[in-house]
C-alpha cells in the first residue's frame, strides 16, 4: 500500500465532497481531524462520508422495507470497494474517496458492512434487555468506526500490546456512543425508540420506550443517567490504553474527540434532566481548547505512565 502517490484530479474532487459532508454534518470529527496529516484526513472523511451515508438511510422518512433495499444496495457498493472495481471516474464520489483511502491504508472495509448490520437493527426496531445487548449494538455502528479510524492511524513499531489495539479502538467507540445515546435520550425518544437497556431502566423505575423522555415522578431518572455517564467514563478509561500506541497527531486526534465528548458527559452529569429539555453541546470555544489540549499531548503521555505502572 502507498500513501504518497500523487491524486488524480477526480479523486482530489471526490475527497473534496467527503470534506463537505464532514464539515456539515460532524462538527465533532472535524475539530479532531484536522489535527492529522493532510492523507489521513482525507482517508478519514471518506470514512465518515460513507458511514454516514448508511446512518442517513437508518435516520431516513423512507418505510423499513425501502431502507433494507438501500442498505443492501449500499453494501453492494461496498462489495465493489472492497474489490477495487470502482474506478476513478465512477459517478460516486464518495465510493470513489473510500476506494483510494483503501488503496493507501489498511483500512478494515469489514468493519463497514458490521455498521450496515447495526443499522439495520434500528430498521427492524430491535430492542436492548441488557447491556450485553446493547454493547453488541453499539459495537457495530460505533465500535467498527474505532477499528476504521486505526486502520488509516497504524500503530506506533513496537508499541506495547499491539495485537490489541484494535479491542482498545473499538472500546473508545462504544464510549462515543454510550455518550451520544444520552446525549440524544429526547430526539430518540420522539423517533419512538431506546436506546437504553430494559433492565436499567426498570432497576431505576423508569418507564420502558419512549415514555422514558417524561419519567414519572417516583423514577429515579437522574440516577439513571448518572449511572449511564459512570459505564461510559470505564469505556473512555479501557479504551484510552490505545493512546500511547499512536503517533503524536493521531493520538491529538483521538484525544481531541475524547475529550469533546468526556465535557458532554460532565454536563450531562451536573444536569442529567438537560437531556429532556435539548440536546446537549459544546461551545466551539471550549472545542478549541480541547484540540489544543490533545495536540499537546499531554493526555496520551498520561495515559502512557499508566500502562508503565
Amino acid at each position: 500500500m502507498t500513501t504518497s502517490s500523487p491524486l488524480p484530479p477526480p479523486v482530489v474532487a471526490a475527497y473534496h465532497y467527503c470534506h463537505s459532508i464532514a464539515e456539515q454534518h460532524a462538527r465533532n470529527f472535524s475539530y479532531g481531524a484536522r489535527l492529522v496529516p493532510a492523507p489521513k484526513r482525507r482517508a478519514l472523511t471518506a470514512v465518515y462520508a460513507f458511514a454516514r451515508r448508511v446512518d442517513d438511510i437508518g435516520d431516513g422518512r423512507l418505510d423499513p422495507a425501502a431502507k433494507e433495499e438501500r442498505l443492501s444496495a449500499t453494501r453492494a457498493l461496498l462489495k465493489r470497494v472492497r474489490d477495487g472495481a470502482v474506478q476513478q471516474d465512477d459517478t460516486d464520489p464518495v465510493a470513489v474517496a473510500l476506494g483510494d483511502a483503501a488503496r493507501r491504508y489498511p483500512i478494515p472495509l469489514g468493519a463497514l458492512d458490521e455498521l450496515i448490520d447495526g443499522v439495520l437493527m434500528d430498521v427492524r426496531g430491535h430492542t436492548y434487555e441488557t447491556w450485553d445487548d446493547l454493547r453488541a449494538y453499539c459495537t457495530r455502528v460505533a465500535g467498527t468506526i474505532g477499528r476504521l479510524s486505526l486502520g488509516v492511524f497504524g500503530v506506533l513499531p513496537g508499541a506495547r500490546e499491539a495485537e490489541r489495539a484494535p479491542e482498545y479502538a473499538d472500546t473508545l467507540g462504544l464510549a462515543l456512543q454510550v455518550t451520544n445515546i444520552l446525549r440524544d435520550i429526547r430526539e430518540d425518544a420522539a423517533n419512538g425508540r431506546v436506546y437504553l437497556p430494559a433492565e436499567d431502566l426498570r432497576k431505576f423505575g423508569c418507564p420502558e420506550g419512549p415514555g422514558l423522555a417524561a419519567p414519572g415522578r417516583e423514577s429515579d431518572f437522574t440516577g439513571l443517567i448518572r449511572f449511564q455517564v459512570r459505564r461510559a467514563r470505564e469505556l473512555f478509561a479501557e479504551g484510552s490504553r490505545l493512546l500511547p500506541m499512536l503517533d503524536r497527531r493521531s493520538g491529538a486526534c483521538v484525544t481531541t474527540m475524547a475529550g469533546i465528548y468526556h465535557r458532554l458527559l460532565d454536563r450531562i452529569e451536573a444536569d442529567p434532566r438537560a437531556v429532556l429539555r435539548h440536546r446537549v453541546t459544546l461551545p466551539a470555544g471550549h472545542k478549541v481548547l480541547v484540540a489544543a489540549r490533545g495536540l499537546t499531548g499531554l493526555d496520551a503521555r498520561r495515559a502512557a505512565r499508566r500502562e508503565r505502572l
